[in-house]
């Protein structure tokens, strides 16, 4: 009987004792479980930025690959913001920068940022280039620049006459037929020729050889009075006001009109009003030139009911 008593104590003490184990063991896996996911330090989180050293403009990487979750806030030293697991940044001024990574709102991580100003001479400032107007007139002098750092040799071809037509960083040339033109620029330092489109209006004064310069004058006034009394008259306004915009004025929509020595419109607004005053008679038009003779600049009409 007390053989059975003292198996039945040792076997109970065992059972207890397996007890304790287990729920120590539970403690522990608890305990750990919890400092995972709850209780963490400066070294528990796994970010980066990169690189540390930048220029202006330069893209800084950044990235958070910490195992817990976290609300997540990075703070870039310049007064901007944010809350992505990762992306990409750009300073716009030079400094030293201090990038902090707030996790949870209270683990921090710092990282130390130097952004270098901007090289003065870039590789596009030694790009080349051509200066010249998108369009001018026939037999308009026209000045075309090479814009360039590094080349020392120039080769120009306008599109005109098929060969090279000058050697000098800067020339001027005047097209003989009007178009569109394609002109090329070959230089020592560029590998294939850095090209430039012209276009090239008619210029007024190519009417009629035979007429003297009092008639080209004269064609050029009553050509004027024809398109203007065609407005008058209710036809197409866009193609007469574009024809005379684009062949005498230039695209200069706002050269003055006088109207009957008195009244002044500029000459868009006159054609659109002309348009819905109706059954105008313009009795006639004068134009005048600016000191190139290339474009009218001013126009004087007398028109009547």
């Amino acid at each position: 009987m007390e053989s059975n008593k003292h198996e039945y104590t040792k076997t109970n003490t065992f059972k207890i004792m397996l007890l304790v184990v287990g729920m120590l063991l539970v403690l522990v896996l608890l305990g750990l479980w919890l400092q995972k996911n709850f209780f963490h330090t400066v070294a528990d989180i796994q970010a980066d930025v990169y690189p540390t050293t930048l220029t202006v403009g330069d893209t800084l990487f950044y990235t958070d690959k910490s195992s817990f979750s976290a609300i997540k806030e990075w703070n870039f030293g310049d007064g901007n913001v944010s809350v992505n697991d990762s992306g990409y940044y750009f300073f716009k001024h030079p400094g030293y920068y201090q990038i902090k990574l707030t996790l949870n709102g209270k683990y921090n991580k710092v990282f130390s940022i130097q952004v270098l100003d901007s090289p003065k001479g870039s590789i596009t400032d030694s790009i080349t280039t051509i200066e010249a107007p998108i369009q001018a007139m026939q037999f308009e002098n026209i000045v075309f620049r090479a814009n360039s750092i590094n080349a020392k040799l120039y080769s120009w071809k306008f599109g005109e006459s098929g060969t090279i037509d000058s050697k000098e960083q800067m020339v001027i040339y005047a097209y003989q037929k009007p178009g569109d033109y394609t002109v090329s620029l070959y230089t020592d330092e560029t590998a294939y020729p850095i090209t430039h489109r012209v276009k090239i209006l008619p210029s007024f004064k190519v009417l009629d050889d035979s007429l003297s310069v009092d008639d080209i004058y004269k064609k050029i006034d009553n050509d004027f009075k024809i398109h203007l009394q065609q407005i008058a008259n209710g036809s197409n306004f866009n193609q007469n006001y574009n024809y005379l915009l684009n062949k005498y004025l230039c695209k200069g929509e706002n050269a003055p009109v006088k109207v009957n020595n008195n009244k002044i419109n500029t000459f868009y607004y006159y054609c659109a009003g002309l348009q819905f005053d109706r059954n105008r008679v313009i009795q006639s038009v004068k134009v005048s030139f600016d000191e190139t003779m290339d474009c009218v600049i001013k126009v004087d009409i007398i028109q009547g009911e």
